[in-house]
């Protein structure tokens, strides 16, 4: 059981519900609540709202909200001669948004060998599909793949050099668990149509997981939305566990798919029970969720994000739930 508190709920709510909430909750929070009070997040570059941010691949990010990551307003490649005097990044020096310390993330490795832990990494969230939609723009890149554009090829292997830079420095640490985090789903279906995904991601895909699988290395994925139509290609294409939200994608639907055959790293609600229901109804679907998808054997993990508009009794409640259900079998 994960529990994730976005930034912006230290402004949206009273930070001593926070800390309470954290305090009463060991197994979600074992280290307690922030020492400093109150408590100032140090916001991600791209969560800042007095000032917009450019990553390393020269796109613009903007939020309304201090804690919200923001989103893509400038693309670096709007036209395509752009792309002749382009320069991708350099893996050893950022994960593509933020600057990244290689040796800071050795350092750290060799903590979790030393304490039992995994040692962990991962490419940025939205490292391939969304890294072109920032870099061409939504509407552009789906043209560019229709139109059978020869061009988005020489991105694609920009993109994808830069990741592999990425994957191989993590299994070079000693990584025992690589996750790709990419949204592909909308409320309904896919951002691309399976065939455009088969054709220009997938294959990058497959050859960004195939040296942490050949190493016994943990593949995970994370994608939002709906992606009931492109699982089976990234279960094919190497995913071992896979992370995606209840109720967009069905929770039966999820069990008849999954349950005891691939890991479920579930994202619980944030549309629609959480925000909206009662706390008896939350409780409930956490409770459903850990009965039809878990098992003795084991192969489901959890995860929520809290983030602002959700009521507090309704935070509680899902709290209590996850604590309560992580050891239920029915």
């Amino acid at each position: 059981m994960s529990f994730s508190i976005n930034d912006a709920c230290w402004h949206h709510y009273p930070q001593d519900e926070i800390r309470r909430l954290m305090a009463d909750h060991p197994l979600l929070f074992p280290g307690g609540p922030p020492d400093l009070d109150p408590y100032e997040p140090r916001y991600l570059l791209n969560a800042r709202a007095d000032a917009q941010y450019t990553d390393a691949w020269g796109c613009v990010w903007t939020t309304p909200d201090d804690g919200i990551t923001g989103t893509v307003t400038g693309h670096a490649i709007v036209t395509w001669d752009a792309l002749n005097t382009y320069q991708s990044p350099d893996p050893a020096e950022t994960d593509g948004v933020y600057p990244r310390d290689w040796d800071a993330v050795a350092t750290s490795f060799k903590s979790a060998k030393s304490e039992g832990r995994l040692r962990t990494g991962g490419l940025t969230h939205g490292h391939t599909f969304l890294r072109l939609c920032d870099l061409r723009g939504y509407q552009n890149l789906l043209f560019d793949m229709t139109d059978e554009e020869p061009r988005l090829w020489e991105l694609i292997e920009m993109v994808e050099a830069f990741n592999s830079g990425i994957v191989q420095r993590l299994l070079d640490l000693g990584a025992e668990w690589i996750s790709y985090p990419e949204d592909l789903g909308m409320q309904v279906g896919p951002m691309l149509s399976p065939e455009q995904f088969r054709t220009y991601i997938k294959p990058s895909y497959q050859r960004l997981m195939k040296p942490a699988r050949e190493r016994g290395v943990i593949v995970h994925m994370h994608s939002d939305g709906d992606i009931r139509t492109l699982v089976d290609d990234l279960i094919e294409g190497g995913v071992e566990v896979i992370n995606l939200q209840d109720l967009v994608n069905g929770i039966d639907w999820i069990a008849e798919k999954f349950a005891g055959k691939v890991c479920i790293d579930l994202d619980i609600d944030r549309q629609d029970v959480v925000p909206r229901g009662t706390p008896a109804q939350v409780d409930a679907l956490v409770r459903e969720e850990v009965e039809k998808l878990g098992s003795r054997e084991g192969g489901l993990m959890m995860i929520h994000g809290w983030y602002p508009g959700v009521p507090l009794e309704n935070v509680r409640a899902l709290m209590d739930a996850m604590e309560n259900y992580a050891g239920f079998y029915s």
